[in-house]
């Protein structure tokens, strides 16, 4: 398809753009362009067009299965966005007065209310824009904590190597160093090196349960006394939530501090740059450590408290609010009732297509699975040459998203397929009709897989070159 620009013709314009109906401003000298903008010149019918074509050339849940594993991303209801889309929280501003704006403040009060109650923690701030800024604060939350209590040898965060890979990096940028636990051949936290790596320099552990392979940590509570024990604190990635909420807590396993990737448990907007929400629950003795600015409600008025210690700003304002009102309006539909039935909803597929593909797949893990599970394509890989990236270019000729590649790590040829519990069995039953259909090929006439895909706008790329020397620009 074409670019924007080359949509251009010299002199062609929209006229949509209302009148300015402030006073002119004049920008000092030194900041005014000194040539002009290269902006398009299109008509109105031919933007339309144009976005129109982008959407087509997308690939969203809203367009077929999208089974991507540790990332939940599954169809949002569209309540949703027509709740926040009600004029008064669409045109809520950050500098109005607070009592003009108590229904957005109560807004972050009741959701407050709910995710403490569905995580089993004690208070909690949506100041983090994302599930990775999220996760930052909360790490910050346990440094600022070890070193009000002046220990500061406490240099070290531990985490398994099957986390994700934002982990290590977040407990890099709060200057932790990281110990890496290896997991044991079932896939779980391995408890005697985790035994060994805990002393007096161990700050916290990081650890997301489910795990990112789709199995529950049975020694979940062991592990977290093994880190209390050793004057540590437990921070729970959040990123596998969807699989538990309302089943179980984090915050009854043992973990102090808690992430949520709301726009992935929750069904809020996910990826495309934004905006997002990475909410941070924690229980009561870190509540003083929260970034600033957390709503209280005195008497029959919300209001905004400075926690003692804060840490301070994460980002500007209070957080991403209309993404709050999305997550908030999800759990009020759902009710008490709903939240813990998708979870097992959620569970429930996966272990379906689990079984359905385990005769033909090798499966990494001995089932039952949680939300998600990870297959191996190394014997496929070994006996007909086709890899995991072969079978995921072959599903999109089928009209689905392929599941996560090569992801955990510590799985050759891994594809981690999560169906959510937004899809229908008739759905689940068409996938796995494909991926045999697929397998059977690599052994028929493995060129034909791959050489996938054939029915895509472009085909295969060579995706090294464009990682390492992405076109960003338009040359004029």
């Amino acid at each position: 398809m074409k670019l924007v620009f080359e949509r251009s013709s010299p002199g062609r314009r929209n006229d949509f753009i209302p009148a300015l109906d402030v006073e002119k401003a004049e920008l000092p000298e030194e900041l005014v362009r000194k040539q002009p903008l290269r902006l398009p010149e299109i008509s109105q019918v031919d933007m339309s067009r144009h976005y129109t074509e982008l959407a087509d050339n997308s690939f969203g849940v809203n367009n077929g299965f999208y089974p991507l594993g540790s990332c939940t991303m599954k169809y949002n209801p569209k309540i949703n966005d027509e709740m926040s889309g009600l004029p008064n929280f669409a045109q809520i501003h950050p500098f109005q007065p607070i009592g003009t704006a108590q229904g957005s403040m109560e807004v972050y009060y009741t959701a407050e209310k709910l995710l403490t109650e569905i995580t089993g923690m004690d208070a909690m701030t949506f100041q983090p824009a994302a599930g990775a800024q999220g996760e930052l604060t909360g790490v910050m939350l346990i440094k600022a904590y070890h070193e009000n209590n002046g220990d500061f040898k406490r240099n070290k965060i531990i985490v398994p190597d099957s986390a994700h890979g934002t982990n290590p990096a977040t407990a890099s940028m709060v200057n932790f160093e990281t110990i890496n636990i290896p997991s044991k051949p079932n896939g779980r936290v391995d408890l005697e090196k985790l035994k060994e790596a805990v002393g007096e320099d161990t700050a916290g552990v990081m650890l997301t349960n489910p795990s990112t392979v789709g199995l529950f940590e049975h020694d979940i509570i062991e592990i977290t006394e093994i880190i209390h024990d050793a004057g540590g604190l437990c921070y729970y990635d959040g990123a596998n939530l969807n699989a538990i909420m309302g089943t179980v807590r984090p915050g009854d396993m043992g973990f102090d501090v808690v992430h949520l990737n709301i726009h992935k448990t929750f069904s809020t907007p996910h990826g495309g740059g934004g905006p997002g929400a990475g909410p941070i629950g924690c229980k009561e003795f870190l509540k003083p450590y929260l970034p600033n600015y957390q709503v209280i409600k005195v008497g029959d008025r919300y209001e905004f408290e400075m926690p003692e210690k804060s840490i301070g700003h994460v980002k500007t304002f209070y957080g991403h609010f209309a993404v709050v009102v999305r997550a908030l309006t999800y759990i009020l539909t759902l009710g008490k009732e709903g939240i813990p039935q998708a979870s097992k909803t959620a569970v429930l597929n996966a272990n379906y297509m689990r079984h359905e593909l385990k005769d033909v797949f090798d499966m990494a893990y001995e089932g039952p699975c949680m939300h998600e599970f990870v297959m191996t394509l190394d014997t496929l890989k070994k006996e007909t040459g086709v890899t995991a990236l072969d079978v995921s270019k072959a599903l999109l000729d089928n009209g689905m998203h392929p599941p996560t590649m090569y992801f955990p790590d510590v799985v050759k040829e891994a594809l981690m397929i999560e169906p959510t519990e937004t899809e229908s069995r008739e759905t689940l039953d068409k996938v796995v009709d494909v991926f045999k259909k697929i397998h059977q090929q690599a052994y028929e006439d493995a060129e034909v897989i791959k050489n996938a895909p054939v029915n895509t706008l472009i085909g295969r790329v060579d995706e090294t070159t464009a990682a390492r020397n992405p076109i960003l620009t338009y040359e004029f």
